[in-house]
């Protein structure tokens, strides 16, 4: 239970974290936040729980991760479903915390609440296949650089830098896109409370993440195994 514990804290942090700055501070442009604003600190709460729970649960906040490593061998089967509940759960919690901060300004309004979208309800317009292969794509690069950092031969204690400098970057590229899920758990998190467009695009950001994160996993195991 510590494992899955670790799992839901972390991506509470998460959500919390990289949601909250969208949500409370880059709504207000005098803070300067902005998307590099956002960006750092959907990284930033990578780094800091990996450096906090890694050693207990592996820190994967993340069902596209915890699936891409089991699919890479790196993970038990017997761990999937319950690593993903607590990820889901803890993403809602904080969704639901909040919510509840932001709605405490006068004159609130929901909005898109920092989820996730394409067509009409992507932040740069683009359409469903631009989505699909953005986020494809980041997943795969994002469990690549997860495998490489965490492999017996990378240099130790650096893994956490990596990953969360990865991040950061990923949502510098794909936020006008998708506004950047890369992760079911925080795009399901916030979808509960925004309802509507970002509930029915909700499959999206489960189907593109998962089969990334396979891909990007299963090609570092294929070129690992080459330099073995």
């Amino acid at each position: 239970m510590k494992k899955y514990a670790a799992e839901f804290v972390g991506t509470f942090w998460l959500v919390l974290g990289g949601c909250g700055s969208a949500v409370l501070a880059a709504a207000f442009p005098e803070l300067g936040i902005g998307l590099a604003g956002v960006s750092l600190a959907f990284g930033l709460t990578v780094l800091t729980m990996a450096y906090a729970i890694g050693h207990i649960s592996g820190c994967h906040l993340n069902p596209a991760v915890s699936i891409g490593l089991f699919a890479a061998g790196r993970f038990e089967s017997k761990e999937l479903l319950p690593y993903i509940v607590a990820q889901v759960l803890g993403g809602i919690v904080a969704a639901g915390i909040l919510y509840l901060i932001a709605s405490g300004k006068p004159g609130f309004e929901l909005g898109g609440f920092a989820s996730n979208g394409y067509g009409d309800f992507s932040p740069g317009g683009y359409s469903l296949p631009a989505a699909l292969v953005c986020e494809i794509v980041m997943t795969a690069v994002f469990l690549f650089v997860i495998m490489g950092s965490t492999s017996r031969k990378a240099p130790p204690g650096f893994a956490p830098i990596a990953i969360g400098l990865c991040l950061t970057l990923i949502h510098l590229v794909s936020i006008p896109v998708t506004n950047t899920s890369v992760n079911p758990a925080r795009s399901t998190a916030v979808a509960f409370f925004a309802g509507g467009d970002a509930l029915a695009q909700l499959w999206l950001f489960w189907v593109a993440p998962i089969v990334g994160g396979i891909l990007g996993a299963l090609v570092y195991k294929a070129i690992e195994k080459e330099q073995d």
